[in-house]
């Protein structure tokens, strides 16, 4: 299965690429699904129709649908639900405001990579288009498995094991005091289950042979930096990007005095795009005069976008880890382009490096040849951060 994950500012126009991409990819005779798992959905009025949880077919080969994160929590989080729920109960909550309490926050962008996982495991789609939240969100997404491992194995699996160990033995002094019971296997086993998944997912992400992100941005400062930054964090992650969506470039047609400043200002903005995400290829899409609602607007996007194109091609396959050896000794190579030197940190402990830029972290498992040696020095060349490993004893 291609996966392409759309991603970009709010309100750069991702929703409509992703639309669009999916109505060519259909096109070509591919069974694709489009999904959305931005939780303010606007994909429904992109086609112009409704769309629900479950895919709805919107042209030929083409499907639609928008997650709902209550109905993926209770087919995949229900046990826990109920007895965080029974937990607030028993401190006085009032059922309602049990019920929504038990919601954690953030399980939106969770329930988003297990929709994923199933779509992929059940193999009924030959292309899966995800129109993702905005670049913040959707970052913290992709770093759910590599956050979700280090908690998995480092606290809960230990903590699971006690639990279940101890539960006949404590459960009849701890109920009456405290008013509910403990997590039973059930509710423990849960939460590993669900890592599994996300864990499994990981390496769908990270292949980028089958999964790559596609950047929308527009000709403007703030929104060149945060794709800058997006491309940075994606990098780190190990997530291949593959193509730069330059979108609303307002026409040379458009000759009224009133938007002279804007079109100077973005044939500057637009120059850096070029330059700043090279050799990454850029696609540009004009500033239309209407909504991109409906599937006449979306062929007008689709056909500027890709012409006669196939869309599920690799338009750049980016290497974003390497190591390299230079007789006997090592350097890792991560690429993170943009990224000055003195905004990243780094700390090795065991076998994994910690690698810190600004509010993302990633604990990186090592390689076996590295996990024995100590970093000694690192440097930015040619956007890699390029990280010397000596051995210890030396």
């Amino acid at each position: 299965m291609r996966v392409i994950l759309m991603t970009g500012k709010g309100g750069v126009g991702k929703t409509s690429v992703a639309a669009a991409t999916g109505l060519r990819c259909a096109q070509l005779g591919y069974k694709t699904l489009v999904l959305s798992t931005d939780p303010a959905h606007s994909l429904a009025d992109s086609f112009d129709l409704e769309l629900g949880h479950d895919p709805r077919q919107v042209f030929p080969n083409l499907w639609g649908a928008e997650l709902d994160a209550l109905m993926e929590l209770e087919g995949n989080w229900g046990a826990v639900k109920r007895y965080i729920t029974q937990v607030l109960q028993a401190r006085g909550l009032e059922g309602v405001q049990a019920e929504e309490l038990a919601i954690l926050p953030g399980m939106d962008e969770i329930f988003g990579l297990v929709r994923m996982k199933r779509h992929y495991d059940e193999g009924t789609y030959d292309v899966l288009i995800i129109d993702s939240a905005p670049t913040g969100t959707a970052l913290r997404l992709l770093s759910l498995p590599e956050v979700s491992s280090w908690y998995m194995r480092k606290f809960y699996k230990p903590l699971q094991g006690m639990s279940v160990a101890l539960r006949p033995l404590i459960e009849p002094i701890f109920k009456p005091i405290a008013g509910f019971s403990l997590p039973d296997k059930e509710v423990m086993d849960a939460p590993y289950e669900f890592y599994e998944k996300i864990e499994a997912l990981e390496k769908v992400l990270t292949d980028n042979t089958q999964t790559s992100v596609r950047l929308i941005t527009n000709p403007e400062k703030m929104v060149i930096k945060e794709s800058l930054r997006a491309h940075s964090y994606l990098s780190l992650y190990n997530v291949s990007t593959d193509l730069i969506v330059a979108n609303r470039i307002i026409p040379e047609t458009v000759t009224d005095p009133f938007f002279e400043r804007w079109k100077n200002n973005q044939t500057i903005y637009k120059q850096e795009i070029y330059d700043n995400f090279h050799p990454l290829p850029v696609k540009e899409v004009p500033l239309f005069s209407e909504e991109m609602c409906g599937l006449a607007a979306l062929e007008r996007l689709k056909d500027i976008l890709y012409k006669d194109e196939d869309p599920t091609q690799v338009y750049y396959k980016e290497n974003t880890i390497r190591v390299v050896q230079e007789d006997k000794n090592y350097s890792l190579e991560l690429y993170l382009p943009g990224v000055p030197k003195d905004q990243i940190q780094l700390n090795k402990t065991g076998d994994e490096l910690n690698i810190r830029i600004g509010n993302h972290r990633r604990n990186l498992v090592l390689p076996q040849a590295l996990a024995a040696l100590k970093p000694a020095g690192a440097k930015m060349e040619e956007d890699y951060l390029k990280i010397r490993f000596t051995d210890a004893v030396g």
